[in-house]
Order: C-alpha cells, then structure tokens, then sequence
C-alpha cells in the first residue's frame, strides 16, 4: 500500500464528486468514486477503505440501502453520511442505519476534511490489532503475536497483505485486487504469490487459503 488511508465517495453529483476528490485527495488520501449505490455497494464490500463518504440520494440502490448491506455484510468502516437531507429525523435514521456520522449540504470544507480525519482517528484507535485465527496482528508495528505468546516481526509488504485478509476473512481476493490494495507501487501479480509464500513459510500453508482459479482468502494456523 502507498501508505495513504483510502476513501470511497459515494457520490453521483459529478462536479461535487470531482471536488471531493481533490479536496480529499489534498488532504492526503487515497480516493475512490463511485456514482451509485450499485457501485458503492459492491466496492464497499470488496474494497480495503478506511472511511467511506457516503450520500442518500444514490441511484440503483439509495445511500441507505448501501450502508444497511455493508452492515449486514459485515464491514465496519465508519460511514459519514453527507445528504442534502438533514431534519433531525433524517440524522436519526442514517445514524440508525449504521453511520458514525451525519453532515448535511451545504457544508464547510474544513469541517467535513475534520470530521473524517476524526473519523479515520477514532477507528484507528479503537482497532489497533487485527484478530485471526490462532493470533493476532499489530498492523501499526508490523508484529504479529500468536495464542501460543510467540512473536514474529513482519515485513511492511507481509504486514499490509496479512491485514487485508485477515480483516475480510471470508472474501476471496483476486491477485489483480490485491496488487492494487497491497501492491500499488508493483505491476507484476506474480509479488502477491511472493509474499504469500513468505507469509505461509512463517506461519505454515494454512494461514493463506488458495482458491483454485480466483486467488486468496484468510485461512487459520494449523
């Protein structure tokens, strides 16, 4: 990874989109754009983001319905909801749904650049360590602690491509998916085969399952 955190918009108002996307990307991150919720959905789900911005009114499937599935489908990245709509009960039912937050149009630049840099804080903080199977990973420094109590220090490339599996154990990822989300500075998929070869010779050939065909998903220490 390029060390930056990533952003999905989910946006379909293309000129607020593009300006999101400069604003945030000024800001230092690494920025997404998804014009419905059929996209955003799909993305959110499949994707490694660290926050997601998130507006109601989406075609294919409204900003609501993408937060309910993300939820439903087991992601937890926090969620600021940005919606022209914003009585209290339109904040009520979107933090209902499962956002952190609410911010409604129009709205002051430097408070929604806060409101995510707080949002990205806070989860940093409260998950500093990725659970897997028989240990646990410390992704900020890079070691891994196994039941047994023993440590192993990992590379920045093994620590980044243990922490995306391990925090959607259940997702198959393609070598194309994880090249982009690991890999970004490399062109060659065969570097994803690479550093699973080393992760499984210091853990053993479970930690990484290989799905004949697709790619790789989390697996468990034997």
């Amino acid at each position: 990874m390029d060390g930056r955190h990533r952003v999905l918009v989910a946006e379909d108002d293309s000129r607020l989109a593009g300006m999101l996307e400069v604003l945030l990307d000024s800001d230092g991150y690494a920025v997404e754009i998804a014009r419905d919720g059929q996209r955003a959905l799909h993305r959110g789900l499949t994707g490694a983001f660290d926050a997601i911005v998130l507006d109601r009114g989406l075609p294919a499937v409204d900003g609501l319905g993408v937060l309910r599935g993300l939820r439903g489908g087991g992601i937890t990245t926090p969620v600021l909801i940005l919606s022209a709509l914003g009585t209290p009960p339109d904040r009520v039912d979107g933090l209902d749904a499962g956002a952190e937050d609410y911010l409604s149009k129009p709205f002051d630049v430097d408070e929604l650049l806060a409101r995510v840099r707080a949002l990205i804080r806070r989860t940093s903080s409260v998950l500093p360590t990725v659970r897997f199977p028989g240990g646990r990973l410390d992704a900020a420094g890079r070691t891994v602690t196994l039941d047994d109590g023993s440590r192993t220090l990992l590379s920045d490339r093994e620590a980044g491509l243990l922490e995306v599996l391990a925090r959607r154990p259940h997702q198959v990822f393609s070598r194309a998916l994880l090249l982009d989300e690991v890999f970004a500075d490399a062109d060659d998929p065969g570097v994803v085969d690479t550093y699973v070869h080393h992760l499984r010779r210091k853990f053993g050939r479970s930690l990484i399952e290989t799905v004949r065909g697709v790619g790789y998903r989390m697996g468990a220490l034997s």
